[in-house]
Parts: structure tokens; C-alpha cells; sequence
């Protein structure tokens, strides 16, 4: 408005210039310059006819410079070669305006005006309306009606100029009369550039407003070509504003660049009589891209824009119909092609056709059709062709009115079609969308519904959580249209069965939703409708929440209709009978049943009313999914997949408001899969149930029938289960109401199963059944025949299931062996008969071989001992250790003379407790040695005889590993520490201690030496023969009371023994008889040999009777009395057994009485050895009582120590080891003789323990590897070396026999603790063996069978326990060969001495 009072003012103030045809010059136009250089134009210009101007130069129009032609039509032309500057504020304004030159600049508020300037329109149009409504013109868009209040269902002026759509030169119309005459139509713009345009201002050539006293006029004409279009201006060409607002002109713009700063309008003028409807928009053609846009800036109106007809050759490239713009396209067959998109936005709309009309075919073909908050509605059929569908929040919607004339629209979208926000394709008549993509319908509210609807060729269709797939619709109407056709017919329909290869829709076909051709269909929300075919895909996944339902979908009647009658209704049957209906004693049977259970394809049937107005209840439709030559590779049910009947619940009232019988609930429907895999998984369901009974007393529908046809039903190892079934499947009847009766169960039937398969989902046979038949019977499954079945056999799963009378079986554990079900142990005994005649076999071969072997071996003991006589000879050899470092062979006299003292190493010479000497001086040689030079002596002694600590750590691991070569280690480790002190004592040391001269520089002063067992050493110390005569007798005189040490420790290995050197024998030859000493020292010895230090109060008592009944009288007689005696505690607990020797003129009786150890319990060797001080003078006065003449020096010799006797050996001490494994296993007992015999039964018994431990040992193997070497290894060596170590010693020659058969003894102990793992692994097989049996059958026998492996363990066990005995025993005999040693009465004992 405030530009129409601008240019009235303008136009008063302006002079009026008419110009000649002759050119016109810069001066002409009261400018300065030329045209053909540069004319500025510095004061308004007024034209009153059409004026061209042209010229070479630049034209410049100052700022608020007016240039007009007020004149209606009236054309102003400036052509010029040069740039045409249109300052700010300064006007074009004329009816057409035509500007040609190289570059135009319009800067801000700056214009060219045409508005309401146009002539008129073209002749032959109907842009202005007739009629005095006060209607808009029309031009690029209609001009709005405001014949109705708000929404009209007229227009006004009509639409011209579509032929120059993208060249528009054609004035605007003029708006309809009302009370006066509307506003006048837009004029024409051309701008003609060769480079850019600059546009800050505005280029306009809109509608004239009228107000509410008429119409407003329509938009004219603009067309800019140029190469650049830039700045922030607008090109206007929108209708007018009046009653009813004018419609939209058309622009044109060819430029190859165009800012997006730049505004350009075509709306339609707004309606001040019905202001919801404005005018139509124009049309924007971008000529540069060959692209049409129609946008009506937001203003609302239901007045479309026409889109005539649409070129080919080329296309245009796009369409935009956006911002509420109405396009209604009302051919009755046109096809709209563009290059690229077809875009709908912001309440935009296109409408093919004419709603009287509608059996028009349109064609929509684009690279992409983009629809946001759109409608796209067609009237007769849609030909959709395009890459991409999106839809947001839009809808395409196709009217046919049902009309079989119309054919099926098509929407062909090759790549990707996505309904998203309530977007929805619906159609009233058949449609069929296709596709070689996607297909998603992604959430609430987004549907494609049709009356008949098929999706093909699709490579994916997603049915997203809440968005609806349906066909038909959901009136009665439509559902009786597709259905009619089938309720009535028996037939099945070849086409649901075996489709025809190419995906159509039809009014022919029978289906009324089929998604055909579609690799993989997801659904997630619904999939519905009266016969749903689902043809050639290959997966189908029914996701939580989502359904695909024909349920309420199929026959109001049909062939098992259900009845009303006197009030009372029957449901309906199909697969079962309907239920009968039962209202006042009244009764109405149900519908029968039709169809074939094993290949059903009906519609379930429908229950009649009492009248139309109730309507009849509807059964179930049908579902089929996959077909004979294409079935479904795979259906996933977590869903729901159902053909239900429908059930009615409101009561039926007659006229008066009184209740009447309920109606019958519908049928179930038909469910046909053809697959080869189904899942359905946990809280899925697949049914077919009837619908209930209406109240009252209405009748239940029956249930419909279910079929699984099973394509590839693969046999044998080739066998994989077709079906998953972890959710529910009904079939059931619906239930009746009140006294109505329940529908009969439908049927579930399957493809009949090949041989070794059963049931609906073709499983195999329970284990130990066969089938050899075909068919899905259970019953047909017979038990196999268990006469051949091993005890320890069970029937085994067979892939495919079993096809022959013959059960494949296999034996309980993987262990046995087939066919008997035998571990190798009984394969190898059965191999010989059986456990008796193998055991007979395996003996006599044992026996004999043992015989044969302890041949051998009595003829080299034969050869070995038995020959020689000589007491010396017995002596030596009654106890066989290894020989000692230290005997001294034929000892001399002088040797004997100057003999002085023997002094005792302390400790029991092992790793950790090794040998040493005393710090403390003997009485005996004080005067013999010099004091420090002692101490040093023993420093170097004691340094010597310690162990590395290698030598400990091997002797560990050995002890852990095998105790026996730990033993034989220990053993090696002393021989080498002897040698050493030897080599130290003999050349090494200096003998620097001795006083004599003579000793120390000839080394016979001091010699070392040990009893053959190892376990003692001592040193010798001899006199010179330099010293004073009173010394040396001094000296002499303190060799008694002499203590003599025993041997060994009291263990098996190494038994207490009295060994008696030739220097002992010398000495104590002066005083006593040798055979006498001889025959003492071999029957000690005797009976030392029993004596375990484990039990030494018990096993000494007997040595220290003997002592008193057999030896102290022979001696005594002699003068020498022998008393038992402990000596030389150390730190540790460790003492050492010996003898007390007396001699001399001492009064004996007395010494007998008095020498008694009266110490209590915890005064203990043990106890008192921790302090040694202390003990040793306890000791020394508990060894003689006081007012004795002898000192107490003559008679322990300064050893400190105790005697023992039968009152003191109870408080003896001693160290129990309890946990040694074997320590029951070896004792040295007595001699038994029969040592021919003995040897025998060692040889069979060896022989056996070495079957019996490789019979063990492949049955524990048979049990498991770990067992095996668990077995084998606890103690590595220990279960096979006591054969070795046995043939070791019974085939030995020399004097080590007794040593060798002990250490075969101690191996044989050892594997003791490899039989105890033996029990141990087959307690933990036995446990883990009954645990994992889950069949039943044979199991106890199974378990009672395999209870035995205890049996091989323990006669290993026994024959272990029998040899330790006779290994015993044959140790006795080899080291007590003569047995008068050990006769209980001493007259008989010394009766041997002198023939000795």
C-alpha cells in the first residue's frame, strides 16, 4: 500500500515526456552523457506511451529517480550494450518493462513495478471470473471462490500461458466484480543480461489488490536470463489480494547461478471472504535446471494450481510443490516424468484427477519422490515409477472407487521405499508396490492398505513396531469382496497353492495381500488380511509384538456356517465342529466340518444373527506362506502368526430391550506353511482357534486346521531338525457361554515324515526306537529289540533317527570297546577264555617261570656262601653291609699296646645332622694332646665332614621322588665323606695335637675309621712310645670302663649292630677268650637286629635280658661285665646305642646293683641332651652311686650318656614316625628258614607283582590318561623298579645280597604308595563315572560291572604285603645263617662257642 501512495505521488509531481520514433539521446531524458557512453539520469521521467531506448554506453538511474508509464500495457525498453545501475530508491515502474544489457545492479529499494499494471491477458482465456462472487483471477494459479463460507469447492479465474511456462510473457487478470471491480492483473517483467545481475531491490509484477469489494487480480510475467543472479532482493508475481484472493503469475528465471539470498514468490493473494482459502500458486521454472517449483509461501487455500501437460523430450529435471500449494493435474491419462525429484513439503498436495471421474491412469516416473507433511491423491489408477520413495508424515491416496474397470495401480520403486511419522499408502481398489530394494514401514501409524494388495521383489520389507499392513480394508464391503468367491467353494485355489511365477494383482486372483518375490520379510508390527500369501522369499522373522493375522478376516457364512435359531446360536465349524448354542432348553447344533486336514485351504466360517442390523460374526481367514516348488527357507516366530474366529461378547436385545440368545463364535481359519525351517521361539504363538460364543448360550467356534508341508525332508546323516517349537500353538475350539457348548479342537497335521522320523514336525525316533515306514504316527516308532545289547551298552542317537529293526548302540563310556563293550584288560582276559582261564594261564606261566628263575638263583647263593666255615668267616658275614673303610686287617700287638683311647664322632652323619667331633678333651687323652691345637683339629675334622648343601637338596628331591636311590645317595655321599676324613687324618693333617714327636712325625698317632654300615666313626689315638713310662701305664689304665657304639639307626635299612674290629678284639682279647668275644658279639648282634627305633622300649628289653641271662655270665666269668648304655646326645635329640665294657678288679655284684638310671620321663635323652653340661653331671652320677671306689671318670671315660636297664629304658626317648607310608611294610624279624622254599615263592611273587602292575596299569590307563600317570608317576619309578631291584638281588653273587634284597624290599614298600593312588583314582572314577550315566537303561549293571576295579589294586596290594614278609624273612636267613644264635637257653648258646 505504501508503495501505491509513493507512486501516486510520483506520478502528480512528474512531467510527462512524449517521444518522437526517432532515437532518443541521454539529453532526450534530461540526463547527462550519452547512450553510447554513459547516461545518468538525475530527475524523474514520465512516459504516456511505450518508449525504446537503446544505445552503446552504460545507463545510470540516480538514487529516488522515477522512470514510470502509468499507462496500462504501456512497455518501457532500455537496451543498451553496456551496465544499466539502478541506484537506491529509484522506480521502473510500466505495464511490461523490458531491460537488455550486460549487467544489471539494483541496489537496495530499488524496483521495477508492474504490479496491477498488466493489459489484458490473452484472448481465448478465463483468467478473469464471470459472476459478480468477487473471485480472484487466475494466471499461473486459480483465483480463489468464497461461494461457500470457508471452504470452497469452486474457483475463479481459470489458469493460461502453460504452453510459455518457461518463457511467460502474459499480463495478469483482473480480479471478479463484487461491489466493485477487482484488482487489476500483474504486468510483465523481461530482463535480458548477458553477465550477472545484481539485485538488492525488487522485480515485481503482482495481482492489484481489490479489498472486499472485488476479487484480487493475479500475478503477471517474469523472466530473467542471466548468467549470475546474486544479492538479497526479491522477484515477486503473486496474486492479489481481495473477496477472494488472485492467483499466482509465473516466473521464469534462466540463470546458470542463483544466490539462495534471492526471494521468489508466485503465492496466491490472500481471501478476506474465505481467508483459509487463498489463492492458487503460480509457477517458478528454474529454465537453467529445466525444474518447476509451485509454493504458496505458507498461505493456506484450496484452490488448486493445474499442471496441464508435462514434456519429454527432454523432461524437466524436478518438481517442488511446497508451503500448502494445491496441484491438481485433471487429465484423465498423463504421465509426469522429471529427470529428478518430485518433492512434496509443508501441507503441499498434488491431485491426479477428477473426483467425478475417477477412472483415470496417471504416471508418476522420477529419479525420487520426496513427501514431507503432503498429500498425493489420485482418482482412478497411480503409475508410480522411481528410485526412492520417502514419505514423512504424508499420504498417498488412491480412489477407485472399487471399479473393476480401473486397473491395478503400481508403484515401482526400484531402491528404497520409506513410510516414517504417520505416513500411509492406501488404496480402495488393487495395488501392487514393487521394488528391488527396501521396503520399511518404520513405526506407528504407517500403513500400506489396499482392497487387494501386493509387495513383490523386494530384496527386504520391514514392517516396524506399530505400522500396519493390510488388505482388504475394514469394512464389511471390502471383506465380502475378496472373500465371496471362496466361502462358498470346495476348491482349492491353484493359485494360492502353486502361484504363477510373475508377481500380479488382479481382480482375478484369490489373494488379498501377497508379498511375492521378497528375499527377507520382517515384521515387527501388523501384517493383515482375508488371504495372505507370502511367495518365494526366503525368511520371514515375526519379531516380538508383531503379528501377522488373518484373524476376523474370512466368511460371514461359508460352508460351516453357524445357525441362530429360537434364540439360541451355534458356532460355526471348519477344521472342528462348531459348538451348539443352547438359550432357554433351546438347542442349535453347530456347523459341520469341511476340508482336508492334510491339505486344508479354506476360509473359516462365519455364525449368523438375528437379524442385519447386529451383522454376522466373522470366521478366520487363511494364511499360506511358501507354495510347493517355492517353499519358505525360514520362519522365525517370536510373534504371533493366527486365523482366529471371531468372537462376539455384546448381548443381542430384541425390539423391547429383552436379551435373546448369544451368537456363535465364528471358525478358525486355515494356516498353511510351506516350509523347511521353523522357529518359534519362547512367548510366540501360532493358532487357529475358534472365536466364543456370544452371550447367552452361544455356541463356540471350531477350531481350524493348521498344515506344515516340510519341503526337503533330509534322512540320515544328512537329518537337521525342520522345527524349533518353544512357544504355544492352539488349535482349540472356542469356549461356548453359559450352557453353550465348547468348539470341537481343529487339526495340526504334517507332510507325512520319512523312515525314521515322526510326528507333525517330522523328530526323530526316541532312542531305541525304529521306525521303517513312512508317516507321522508316534505308534509307528516301535521299541528295538534289546536281545543283543551289551550289559554296558545303551542305545545311541542316531542322526535321522534308526530305519532298520536294528538299534545302533554304544557302550556307556567312551572307554569300552565295541561290539562287547570291553575295556582292553577284559578284551585281553576274554581273548584266553575269561577271567578263570586267564587267571589259571597267567598263573601257571608265573609259577613256572618263578621256579625257573629261583633255580637260578639258590645255585648262586649256593655258590656264594654256603661253602665257607670258619667262625671268623660267620661272623663276618651274619650281618652283609658294605665294607668297612676302617677294618684294619691283621692288627699287630704293638699296635694293640699302644693303643689309648677311641673317641666317637657325634650325630647321625646325614645332610642336615652331619658327623662331628666333641670340643671336649677324654680323660684318656689329656696328656696326649696339646689343648688349642685339639680344638683346631677338630674345627678342620668337623669342617670336613659337613655336606654341601647340593648334596641335601638331591637327597630331598630323591627322597621325594624315589626313596630308595635317595637312600643309595646318602649311602655314596657317606662313602665319599669317609674317604676324605681318611685322606685328611692319614696325609693331610700334621698331627700337630700329639705331644709325642715320634707320632707326629712317623702319622701313626691318630687314625679314622667307621663300621661298614656308615653310621659310626671315630678316631683312634695310639701312643708314640716317647712318652714317660708313668704316662703311658697312666694312659693304659683308662682304657676301661670302654664304651663301644653300635652301628646303625634302628631302621630297616641300617639295623643296630656291634662291630668288632681286630683292634677291639685284641684288646679285649687280653681279658677275654676270642671265640667267647666272637660268639658274645655274633648273638648281640642277633638280636640287635630286631630293635626299630620306633619302638625301642620294647624291642631293647629283650636285647637287655639276653645280655643278663646269656652273655654277663659267660663274661663274668672272665672278668668283664657288659652293660647296655645310651651315649653322646646331640642338640637334635639324636643318641647312639652302645655297650659299657668293665674290666678289672672292681667288686662286680656291686657294680650290678648299683648302676641303675633312676631318672624320670622328662629327664629323657632327648630332653637332657639340650643342655650338655648339665646332663653330662647327672649322668656321670647316675651311672655309679656315691662311697663307690671308682671314679666316675673310670667308668664313662668322660662320654656322657646313661646306662640302660629294664627299670631306666622306660624313660628312655625315642622319635615315632608315623607318617612314613611303608614303615609297616618293612621289619627285620628272625630267621625262618627254608630258604630254598623262600626263594621260590619271592621269584613267583616277583613275577606276579610284575603282571599284576602291568594288568593294573592298562586298566587304569583304560579309566583315563591322568589316572595313568597319575598311577605311574605319583612316585616315578617306584611301581616298575622293584622287578629289577628284585632280580638285583636274588641273582646276585657276592656278599651284598642282604643289601641288594633290602633295597628291593624298600621298592617294593615304596610302590605301595602308587597302589594307594590306584584306589584313590578309581574312587574318583567310580563317583564320576555313576554321576555321568543319565540313561538308566543298564546302568546298574554298568556300575556293578565296573565296581571291580578294585579287584586288580588289591591282590597288587596283598602280593606287596606277602613279599615284604618273605623279604623279611629272607633277609633273616641271609644275615643269621646260624640259628643257635638264637637259642633261648645260654648253656645250648655257649655249646656252639667251643666247636666255633
Amino acid at each position: 500500500m505504501l508503495e501505491l501512495v509513493f507512486l501516486c505521488v510520483l506520478v502528480v509531481l512528474t512531467p510527462c515526456h512524449s517521444l518522437s520514433h526517432s532515437p532518443v539521446t541521454c539529453q532526450d531524458l534530461d540526463g547527462v552523457g550519452s547512450l553510447n557512453t554513459t547516461c545518468t539520469l538525475n530527475s524523474n521521467l514520465r512516459f504516456d506511451s511505450d518508449v525504446n531506448i537503446y544505445g552503446t554506453g552504460n545507463l545510470n538511474i540516480l538514487a529516488h529517480v522515477l522512470v514510470d508509464c502509468l499507462v496500462e500495457g504501456c512497455m518501457i525498453t532500455f537496451n543498451v550494450s553496456g551496465t544499466i545501475h539502478v541506484n537506491q530508491s529509484a522506480r521502473i515502474v510500466a505495464g511490461s518493462v523490458i531491460l537488455s544489457a550486460i549487467n544489471l545492479t539494483m541496489e537496495s529499494n530499488s524496483s521495477i513495478y508492474t504490479t496491477a499494471l498488466g493489459g489484458p491477458p490473452p484472448s481465448q482465456t478465463s483468467g478473469t471470473p464471470v459472476g459478480e462472487d468477487g473471485a480472484g483471477g487466475g494466471h499461473g494459479g486459480r483465483g480463489a471462490s468464497c461461494v461457500e463460507s470457508d471452504v470452497s469447492t469452486y474457483w475463479g479465474g481459470d489458469v493460461y500461458s502453460w504452453s510459455s511456462l518457461d518463457d511467460p510473457w502474459s499480463y495478469g487478470s483482473e480480479g471478479g466484480v463484487k461491489l466493485n471491480a477487482g484488482g487489476k492483473g500483474g504486468g510483465r517483467v523481461r530482463l535480458m543480461l548477458k553477465d550477472t545481475m545484481m539485485l538488492d531491490g525488487s522485480v515485481s509484477a503482482d495481482g492489484g489488490d481489490s479489498g472486499e469489494e472485488g476479487g484480487g487480480g493475479s500475478g503477471g510475467s517474469i523472466f530473467i536470463h542471466a548468467v549470475k543472479l546474486k544479492g538479497y532482493g526479491k522477484i515477486s508475481a503473486s496474486g492479489g489480494r481481495g473477496w477472494g484472493g488472485g492467483g499466482g503469475g509465473r516466473i521464469s528465471l534462466d540463470c546458470y547461478s542463483i544466490q539462495e539470498d534471492v526471494r521468489v514468490l508466485v503465492h496466491g493473494g490472500a481471501s478476506i471472504g474465505c481467508p483459509k482459502n487463498a489463492g492458487a500458486a503460480g509457477t517458478y521454472f528454474n529454465k537453467e535446471l529445466s525444474s518447476l517449483r509451485v509454493g504458496n509461501d505458507n498461505m493456506t487455500t484450496e484452490t488448486e494450481t493445474p499442471l496441464l501437460d508435462f514434456p519429454t523430450r527432454p523432461p524437466w529435471s524436478n518438481i517442488y510443490v511446497d508451503n500448502h500449494a494445491k496441484v491438481l493435474v485433471p487429465l484423465l491419462w498423463t504421465r509426469m516424468q522429471v529427470r529428478g525429484q518430485i518433492s512434496l513439503y509443508r501441507g503441499s498436495s498434488i491431485v491426479f484427477g477428477l473426483s467425478n471421474f475417477p477412472v483415470s491412469e496417471f504416471e508418476l516416473v522420477a529419479e525420487e519422490l520426496l513427501m514431507s507433511d503432503s498429500v498425493i491423491k489420485v482418482y482412478g489408477a497411480l503409475r508410480l515409477v522411481t528410485k526412492i520413495l520417502l514419505m514423512l508424515n504424508s499420504v498417498i491416496k488412491i480412489d477407485g472407487e472399487g471399479n473393476p474397470a480401473v486397473p491395478p495401480s503400481i508403484l515401482e520403486v526400484r531402491n528404497l521405499v520409506v513410510l516414517t511419522e504417520n505416513s500411509i499408502i492406501t488404496s480402495n481398489a488393487n495395488l501392487g508396490v514393487y521394488g528391488q530394494g527396501m521396503l520399511t514401514l518404520t513405526g506407528p501409524g504407517d500403513a500400506i492398505k489396499g482392497q487387494r494388495l501386493s509387495l513383490s521383489q523386494f530384496y527386504n520389507v520391514t514392517i516396524g513396531p506399530g505400522s500396519i499392513l493390510q488388505a482388504p480394508l475394514d469394512d464389511d464391503e471390502s471383506k465380502n469382496a475378496v472373500t465371496h468367491t471362496l466361502c462358498e467353494s470346495k476348491t482349492c485355489p491353484i493359485d494360492l497353492i502353486s502361484p504363477p511365477d510373475d508377481c500380479h494383482v488382479n481382480y482375478t486372483v484369490s489373494f488379498s495381500l501377497q508379498i511375492c518375490r521378497v528375499e527377507d520379510i520382517l515384521v515387527s508390527g501388523i501384517v493383515k488380511g482375508s488371504i495372505i500369501q507370502i511367495h518365494r522369499a526366503r525368511t520371514v522373522v515375526v519379531t516380538d509384538g508383531g503379528r501377522i493375522s488373518a484373524s476376523e478376516f474370512g466368511c460371514s457364512g461359508g460352508l460351516g456356517k453357524g445357525l441362530y435359531s429360537n434364540g439360541a446360536g451355534s458356532g460355526a465349524g471348519h477344521g472342528g465342529r462348531g459348538g451348539s448354542g443352547i438359550f432357554n432348553e433351546r438347542v442349535c447344533n453347530g456347523g459341520h466340518t469341511y476340508g482336508d486336514p492334510d491339505f486344508p485351504c479354506e476360509l473359516g466360517s462365519g455364525a449368523e444373527s438375528p437379524d442385519k442390523s447386529y451383522g454376522n460374526v466373522i470366521g478366520g481367514g487363511m494364511i499360506v506362506i511358501g507354495s510347493i516348488h517355492f517353499p519358505l527357507l525360514t520362519l522365525n516366530l517370536r510373534g504371533s502368526l493366527s486365523s482366529d474366529g471371531q468372537s462376539l461378547g455384546k448381548p443381542i436385545m430384541n425390539g423391547n430391550r429383552s436379551l435373546v440368545g448369544g451368537v456363535g463364535g465364528g471358525s478358525g481359519g486355515t494356516i498353511l506353511l510351506f516350509l523347511q525351517m521353523l522357529q518359534l521361539s519362547k512367548n510366540s504363538s501360532l493358532s487357529v482357534r475358534g472365536g466364543r460364543g456370544g452371550p447367552l448360550g452361544g455356541g463356540g467356534g471350531g477350531g481350524g486346521r493348521l498344515h506344515f508341508h516340510w519341503d526337503m525332508l533330509h534322512t540320515g546323516d544328512e537329518y537337521f531338525p525342520v522345527a524349533t517349537v518353544k512357544g504355544s500353538i492352539s488349535n482349540r475350539g472356542g469356549s461356548g457361554d453359559n450352557r453353550g457348548r465348547f468348539g470341537e479342537e481343529g487339526t495340526m497335521t504334517g507332510k507325512k515324515c520319512p523312515k525314521g522320523l515322526y510326528g507333525t514336525f517330522c523328530l526323530e525316533c526316541p532312542i531305541g526306537t525304529f521306525k521303517n515306514v513312512e508317516g507321522s504316527d508316534k505308534r509307528l516308532c516301535t521299541p528295538c529289540p534289546p536281545e543283543h545289547l551289551p550289559s554296558r551298552a545303551k542305545f545311541v542317537y542316531v542322526r535321522g533317527g534308526v530305519s532298520e529293526p536294528f538299534c545302533p548302540y554304544k557302550c556307556v563310556s567312551d572307554k569300552y570297546r565295541l561290539p562287547n563293550c570291553y575295556t582292553p584288560l577284559e578284551e585281553l582276559v576274554y581273548t584266553f577264555g575269561g577271567p578263570f582261564p586267564c587267571a589259571l594261564i597267567l598263573s601257571c606261566v608265573v609259577v613256572v617261570l618263578g621256579l625257573l628263575l629261583s633255580t637260578l638263583s639258590i645255585k648262586f647263593l649256593r655258590s656264594s656262601f654256603y661253602g665257607a666255615s670258619s667262625i671268623e668267616h660267620e661272623s663276618t658275614h651274619c650281618l652283609p653291609h658294605l665294607l668297612s673303610l676302617s677294618e684294619v686287617r691283621g692288627a699287630k700287638s704293638d699296635v694293640t699296646q699302644t693303643h689309648a683311647y677311641r673317641m666317637y664322632f657325634m650325630g647321625p652323619n646325614t645332610f642336615r645332622e652331619p658327623w662331628h667331633l666333641p670340643y671336649s678333651r677324654p680323660h684318656a687323652i689329656i696328656e696326649m694332646v696339646y689343648e688349642d691345637a685339639f680344638n683346631r683339629f677338630i674345627d678342620e675334622t668337623n669342617s670336613t665332614a659337613a655336606y654341601d648343601w647340593w648334596e641335601g637338596s638331591v637327597h630331598s628331591i630323591l627322597s621325594v621322588l624315589a626313596n630308595p636311590c635317595a637312600w643309595s645317595w646318602k649311602q655314596w655321599r657317606r662313602r665319599r665323606k669317609i674317604h676324605r676324613l681318611q685322606e685328611y687324618v692319614k696325609s693331610q693333617y700334621d698331627h700337630s695335637c700329639l705331644r709325642s714327636c715320634r707320632s707326629r712325625a712317623l702319622y701313626k698317632g691318630m687314625k679314622l675309621g667307621a663300621t661298614p654300615d656308615l653310621m659310626v666313626a671315630y678316631v683312634d689315638f695310639f701312643l708314640g712310645g716317647d712318652e714317660k713310662r708313668v704316662d703311658m701305664v697312666s694312659i693304659i689304665q683308662k682304657r676301661f670302663p670302654m664304651c663301644i657304639l653300635f652301628g646303625g639307626d634302628g631302621s630297616y635299612m641300617s639295623p643296630y649292630s656291634l662291630h668288632s674290629d681286630a683292634l677291639l678284639t685284641n684288646l679285649l682279647g687280653q681279658h677275654i677268650p676270642p671265640s667267647v668275644w666272637h660268639r658274645f658279639v655274633a648273638g648281640l648282634n642277633a638280636q640287635l637286629r630286631t630293635v626299630r627305633h620306633g619302638s625301642i622300649r620294647s624291642a631293647l628289653l629283650p636285647v637287655i635280658r639276653w645280655v643278663n641271662s646269656h652273655g654277663n655270665p659267660q663274661l663274668e666269668f672272665h672278668g668283664v661285665r657288659i652293660e647296655l648304655g645310651w651315649f653322646q646326645a646331640t642338640a637334635s635329640g639324636y643318641y647312639q646305642l652302645g655297650i659299657l665294657v668293665f674290666v678289672g678288679d672292681f667288686p662286680l655284684n656291686t657294680v650290678n646293683q648299683s648302676i641303675s638310671f633312676s631318672r624320670s620321663d622328662d629327664e629323657s635323652p632327648r630332653n637332657s641332651s639340650t643342655c650338655p653340661s648339665n646332663s653330662l653331671m647327672e649322668l656321670q652320677q647316675n651311672l655309679i652311686q656315691p662311697g663307690h671306689g671308682l671314679s666316675r671318670k673310670r667308668i664313662n671315660g668322660g662320654i656322657n650318656g646313661g646306662l640302660i636297664n629294664e627299670i631306666s629304658i622306660q624313660s628312655l626317648d625315642y622319635r615315632r614316625d608315623l607318617l612314613h607310608p611303608v614303615s609297616l611294610l618293612l621289619n627285620n624279624t628272625r630267621p625262618v628258614g627254608r630258604q630254598d622254599t623262600l626263594l621260590r615263592l619271592i621269584s613267583i611273587l616277583l613275577l606276579a607283582d610284575l603282571s599284576v602292575t602291568i594288568l593294573a596299569l592298562l586298566q587304569f590307563y583304560w579309566v583315563s590318561l591322568a589316572a595313568f600317570l597319575a598311577i605311574l608317576l605319583i612316585l616315578p619309578l617306584s611301581l616298575l623298579c622293584p622287578f629289577p631291584a628284585g632280580l638285583n638281588a636274588l641273582l646276585s653273587k657276592e656278599i651284598r645280597r642282604a643289601s641288594l634284597t633290602r633295597i628291593y624290599a624298600l621298592w617294593n614298600a615304596t610302590s605301595v604308595t602308587n597302589v594307594v593312588m590306584a584306589f584313590i583314582c578309581g574312587v574318583i572314577h567310580s563317583g564320576f563315572f555313576s554321576d555321568q550315566l543319565s540313561d538308566k537303561t543298564n546302568i546298574w549293571t554298568a556300575i556293578r560291572d565296573d565296581d571291580k576295579w578294585w579287584v586288580l589294586p588289591t591282590i597288587l596290594l596283598l602280593i606287596k604285603w606277602i613279599q615284604a614278609r618273605f623279604l623279611d624273612w629272607h633277609v633273616a636267613n641271609l644275615e643269621v645263617a646260624d640259628y643257635s644264635l638264637l637259642c633261648p637257653d645260654p648253656d645250648t648258646f655257649w655249646a656252639y662257642e667251643s666247636g666255633t
